[in-house]
């Protein structure tokens, strides 16, 4: 029997990486429901809604570090979650809050996936999206970080896919980081926007369902849908072009 070579082992390593923390979110859940048993009544849920408001309140510093972390972290191992995320945290943490928590934090799980892609898994990389790789090489060489800008305002590639097969182009780490921030933060201002626009579960129980589609919910969920493709005609305006896939 052949020895597994370098590819099947760093696949490997991101597969155990990944379960490990799904085996973790999947613990929490569980605890969760086990917590909460039956009771997921309304009048239940904005009850604890409030006492995490209220806790929020009282550890402010422990409650944003520990959701910087875990969108970090969801973000660094490529866990589908990102964006329900944002909506929470703005609901949460408010506008201001959420925007810096959620545009840094972000940036910073781009650049660990950069990071374990460049270092780690990066045969598994260079062998799932190959002809992914050489596209960003040749956009790289000829566009610099204004490819990697256009990939991060218009949502044509998966963002995981960005951070793990941009690990493996030349571009360095600092520009990675400082485009990554600036080009995703457009798109994290409305996602927080959107969350922090929804009421409160208390406001929903005193005022109704109907309650939730306020003219600012109404407002973020049209600038949701209507942001890429404003971002793609702006693109095709000033360059001739609408941010490239590269496959």
């Amino acid at each position: 029997m052949s020895e597994p070579g370098p590819t099947s082992k760093s696949g490997l390593r991101s597969l155990a990486i990944r379960l490990l923390v799904l085996a973790g979110i999947v613990a929490g859940i569980a605890a969760l429901i086990y917590t909460v048993g039956g009771s997921l009544t309304l009048e239940s849920l904005a009850a604890r809604e409030t006492q995490l408001r209220q806790f929020h309140a009282a550890h402010p510093a422990a409650t944003l570090a520990v959701a910087f972390l875990v969108y970090a972290a969801v973000t660094g191992l490529s866990i589908p979650g990102a964006t329900p995320m944002s909506l929470v945290y703005g609901w949460v943490f408010g506008f201001g809050t959420a925007v810096v928590l959620v545009s840094f934090a972000s940036t910073t799980g781009a650049s660990i996936a950069f990071l374990m892609s460049r270092y780690l898994i990066g045969s598994w990389v260079q062998s799932r999206f190959a002809e992914r790789l050489e596209a960003f090489n040749r956009a790289i060489e000829k566009e610099g970080a204004w490819y990697l800008f256009t990939l991060r305002l218009v949502p044509v590639v998966p963002f995981f896919v960005i951070n793990v097969v941009m690990g493996l182009t030349k571009i360095r780490l600092t520009t990675f980081w400082w485009v990554s921030q600036i080009g995703m933060l457009p798109a994290t201002c409305i996602f927080v926007w959107a969350g922090a626009s929804a009421p409160s579960l208390t406001a929903i129980q005193e005022k109704g369902v109907g309650s939730i589609l306020s003219l600012n919910v109404i407002l973020a969920l049209a600038a949701l849908g209507l942001f890429p493709l404003t971002v793609r005609w702006t693109l095709k305006l000033f360059t001739g072009e609408g941010g490239g896939g590269g496959g």
